[in-house]
């Protein structure tokens, strides 16, 4: 051992000592303004995050939505034959083959396959079995073998008149922007439109 270095070394003067211990930590002062921020950001970044949340999930419901329909006019056009766009309302649906099909499954995509039998294209939207999604109102869209679609039983393209709007979805979770609409026009042109704001849901 070198005994020589070790005489060299100077003990830290006590003023210096301190100085040095303070450095390492918060005092308790900085602890709570640092734990008083925190509380502060949080307060405000945890409301934000569930609107965010819910806000994803009603557009999330109403983009499923939009892609059963797709599905729906595509596969017409494929099949050159009758798919249908099911309603939430049996009523809407009709009780033929197809609407018998529907019953109330609000988004599910059936195709008539005979003249008595359908299957199953797609399953209602696992998006609308969300508690806080809330559906106003779904459309039966009857499609064509030239991808036009129909009201069941009407002859006149869905949206060529005054009523176009297929979807209608909104959220309990939501104060504001808490309603989204998909619409249609002459049967083919889907549209999602902004959230607007609804006093009661549903």
């Amino acid at each position: 051992m070198d005994f020589g270095k070790l005489a060299k070394r100077r003990p830290v003067p006590r003023g210096k000592q301190a100085s040095v211990q303070r450095e390492q930590g918060f005092t308790m002062v900085e602890l709570v303004i640092t734990m008083v921020v925190a509380a502060i950001l949080f307060a405000v970044a945890i409301p934000n995050f569930s609107n965010l949340i819910n806000s994803n999930r009603l557009t999330t419901g109403a983009n499923a939505l939009i892609g059963a329909l797709n599905t729906a006019r595509m596969e017409a056009i494929k099949r050159n034959g009758s798919v249908q766009f099911c309603s939430n309302l049996a009523s809407t649906n009709t009780t033929d083959t197809l609407g018998s099909a529907c019953a109330t499954n609000a988004g599910a995509v059936f195709v008539l396959t005979g003249t008595t039998t359908t299957s199953t294209l797609l399953a209602a939207p696992a998006a609308l079995s969300i508690p806080s999604i809330q559906v106003r109102s779904v459309a039966a869209i009857r499609f064509n073998g030239t991808g036009v679609g129909y009201a069941p039983g009407s002859t006149t393209p869905f949206g060529s008149g005054t009523g176009n709007t297929v979807v209608e979805l909104c959220s309990t979770a939501l104060k504001t922007n808490n309603d989204i609409q998909v619409t249609m026009a002459t049967g083919s042109i889907i549209t999602s439109l902004p959230p607007t704001t609804v006093a009661s849901c549903p």
